[in-house]
């Protein structure tokens, strides 16, 4: 009597199924990576291009109340609004930083900064905000 070596059709199309399936998980695993490199990519830009917009509001933006400004980087849309800084109801405890602003002759102004990025329906923005201030203007 001699034994059989090797493996039979059940074992190798099991084997098979379960490589099949594993090498599936991975792929899932690795696009999601590569899906998630990109949107990493997409905010970097978008932080940058935001810091240099910003670091322009005052200097190729003027900085004064009722400023608007638009603009394209590449693929990324921008837009900047210039108003008075108002203290959010959350902080009205700090009202202080007004008071000073208003007795040193100083004006807050709020710069609100979008970043808009992508096509419809997929398009993605942020909103970035800083406080700015600047001297008065005093009438005679």
């Amino acid at each position: 009597m001699t034994s059989a070596k090797g493996f039979t059709l059940l074992e190798v199309l099991l084997a098979f199924v379960i490589f099949a399936m594993s090498f599936a998980v991975v792929l899932q695993i690795i696009s999601g990576s590569i899906r998630n490199t990109m949107r990493s990519k997409q905010y970097t830009e978008v932080a940058l291009i935001a810091q240099s917009v910003m670091d322009t509001v005052g200097l190729e933006i003027p900085l004064e109340e009722g400023g608007q400004a638009s603009g394209e980087s590449g693929q990324y849309r921008w837009s900047v609004e210039i108003y008075p800084y108002e203290l959010p109801e959350e902080r009205e405890a700090d009202f202080a930083s007004l008071q000073i602003a208003e007795l040193t002759g100083i004006d807050l102004l709020q710069i609100e900064l979008i970043v808009e990025w992508g096509e419809s329906p997929a398009d993605r923005s942020r909103r970035f905000s800083t406080v700015k201030a600047v001297l008065a203007s005093r009438g005679p």
